[in-house]
């Protein structure tokens, strides 16, 4: 049996007040917003975005539209792979609640939505531009993402992630520019019409090495398909409202992060090819810096590489070569 690597659990309110700690990485979409002169507008302003859209999908009962409000937390995983009591921060995740103002219950939502790992910079910002570059033609590495994959579905079946949440997780991310997307004639009512990409992606590649499947929704009255990737049955394992907190949380994210794509002025039609060069898009009034979060990608890949991949190499390497085959 292969070393039982440990993991801790950590979570921290993202609200208006929140403050990036010093072990967070600042590549995170929530950790962006959290900085400069205007963080606490950001903050305000983007958590609005995210109440508005959950109560507009969530309109039965609700004849106001101010029924119910999302409660976001953070968590953030530290792994020990040595046993000295020494952790990396392994990823983040975000975890939704929802208050109902009516009854004046709290409804526990999903755990995932937003991803980020110190591990995945290092694959993709790191390992992969080194392999490709000088290389003429683009190539995948051997055993891109295996390691990342196995560490993942390691928490996901630790006693840690079991005894913090009681569902698995659901991670929802923005549609790659280099596919094609074609609506079907499969509809859910808040997931809304699904669509089916005319080719695999890396990402994709990358996710199913994690455990993940992948399918990808426009719901009702968003201009663009988000891409859904979870364990088990999406339609069926997770209620109305656990679904309506996460499209609202990361709907609300795409729009500050990919306005050309999610804040576009027209709707994706039954086949879609989103563009990050698209002009006719609104803007929020939310700052971002895309430009520094690409920039920052590559300085955390190598921090990751520096702080955990080398130094823990012996140990991850047998480890990943005696890791037993996911349950999930």
């Amino acid at each position: 049996m292969s070393r039982d690597f440990a993991f801790t659990v950590k979570k921290t309110r993202f609200d208006e007040n929140y403050q990036p700690s010093d072990d967070t990485r600042l590549t995170t979409n929530f950790a962006n917003l959290a900085r400069g002169e205007s963080r606490e507008e950001n903050l305000r302003n983007a958590l609005q975005m995210i109440d508005s859209r959950f109560n507009a999908l969530a309109n039965w009962d609700n004849a106001d539209g101010k029924r119910y409000s999302v409660v976001l937390d953070i968590v953030s995983v530290d792994i020990d792979v040595a046993g000295d009591g020494q952790t990396f921060p392994t990823l983040e995740m975000l975890k939704t609640d929802i208050v109902d103002h009516k009854t004046g219950e709290t409804i526990e939502g999903v755990v995932g939505n937003n991803f980020s790992s110190y591990v995945r910079d290092y694959d993709f910002s790191v390992l992969l531009r080194d392999h490709n570059k000088d290389q003429p033609n683009f190539t995948i590495p051997d055993e891109f993402g295996d390691l990342h994959g196995k560490i993942f579905k390691h928490f996901i079946e630790s006693e840690s992630y079991k005894n913090s949440f009681d569902k698995p997780p659901v991670i929802c991310l923005s549609v790659s520019e280099n596919k094609t997307y074609v609506q079907t004639d499969n509809q859910h009512p808040v997931l809304g019409n699904e669509y089916l990409p005319n080719e695999s992606s890396l990402t994709e590649s990358y996710f199913k090495k994690m455990g993940l499947q992948v399918r990808y929704f426009m719901p009702p009255n968003s201009v663009a398909p988000l891409a859904f990737y979870f364990f088990g049955d999406l339609l069926n394992d997770y209620t109305n409202l656990e679904l309506i907190s996460t499209i609202s949380t990361m709907e609300t994210f795409q729009k500050i992060y990919r306005p050309e794509i999610y804040n576009a002025n027209a709707a994706a039609g039954k086949c879609y090819k989103p563009s990050l060069k698209h002009s006719d898009y609104s803007l929020t009034l939310i700052n971002y810096d895309r430009v520094e979060r690409n920039h920052l990608a590559v300085q955390q890949g190598r921090f990751a590489k520096e702080h955990f991949i080398e130094p823990y190499q012996p140990i991850l390497q047998q480890w990943s070569a005696n890791c037993a085959s996911s349950r999930i």
